[in-house]
């Protein structure tokens, strides 16, 4: 039912056009006013899909983070809708994936570029491969997706140049930035760009630091300055189109003694101050929605 509403709103709107191609100026606004509701309609109709997905009980205890991480007003914010092309950057162990790619996988196609093993890489990468490659053998939710590498500096064809309508990347930027310092966020984003469609969408959801610190003295800490992930993608050919406060916890001061793991899920100092850390919740997180030019 949720495919054949996002179909029939698709076909109303290909219809729209077509009348207005016929009709000249004189259906001009009757057409637009058409063209806006069949909009409305199938943004409902996505909307729909994502709700079912954040829902669908094969998730399990997954969703226990959903009250932190806001899944279905991220997706929502940034625009996914089923018939899209999607590229997730570095999945891990597949939190977003489990609900993206049921979104389009009827309609559209899900790349998931997950880590690039390279010679001398951390071990983990091999083994985070080969465990999510594992698991898209047997879990339904992961049904007909695509599976490539990335690295920051290394491995950019995360799909097919020019193919994307939207890439997504979830609290990695800060990964980049420790690793490679500028170098390694430019070079994401260059690849975020490679990927995409001229006017398509790259969201980006980070651990926010606030304006105040210094990026530099706490490089190590996990947070980024929302202004600095701006300008690197800036740098890369996007624009930003809006920027939401649906991941904001006030409650955060991005200054813990073992950085921003020292917060739920990973809790890093373990029983010292848990409770304290526990009542903070998860991370104060940017999230912002971008446009290739």
């Amino acid at each position: 039912m949720l495919k054949g509403n996002f179909v029939k709103a698709a076909s109303a709107i290909a219809l729209t056009a077509a009348l207005a191609a016929c009709s000249g100026n004189s259906a001009k606004s009757e057409s637009e006013a058409l063209t806006e509701e069949t909009g409305k309609v199938l943004v409902s109709a996505s909307n729909e899909v994502i709700d079912a997905a954040v829902k669908n009980p094969l998730r399990g205890d997954a969703a226990n983070r959903d009250m932190y991480r806001h899944p279905a007003e991220t997706l929502k914010f940034f625009g996914l809708k089923p018939d899209m092309t999607v590229v997730e950057i570095l999945p891990g162990g597949g939190w977003y994936t489990s609900i993206i790619n049921p979104v389009v996988t009827m309609n559209g196609q899900f790349y998931a570029a997950h880590f690039h093993p390279y010679e001398g890489a951390p071990g983990y990468y091999a083994r985070s491969l080969n465990g999510f490659k594992e698991e898209a053998k047997t879990n339904a939710l992961y049904k007909g997706l695509k599976i490539t590498e990335f690295h920051h500096l290394k491995a950019h064809d995360i799909a097919p140049e020019g193919s994307a309508d939207m890439v997504l990347t979830f609290r990695n930027v800060h990964n980049w930035y420790m690793g490679d310092g500028d170098a390694g966020v430019d070079g994401a984003f260059k690849a975020f760009n490679k990927a995409l469609k001229k006017g398509g969408i790259l969201g980006v959801v980070e651990h926010r630091m606030p304006e105040s610190q210094d990026q530099v003295e706490n490089k190590n800490s996990g947070y980024m300055k929302q202004s600095y992930v701006i300008a690197a993608a800036e740098k890369a050919g996007f624009e930003l189109l809006e920027s939401s406060e649906i991941n904001a916890n006030a409650k955060d001061t991005a200054d813990h003694p073992k950085g921003v793991w020292t917060l739920p899920p990973r809790l890093a100092n373990g029983d010292v101050d848990k409770a304290k850390y526990v009542a903070i919740g998860e991370s104060d997180r940017m999230t912002l929605k971008f446009v290739k030019k």
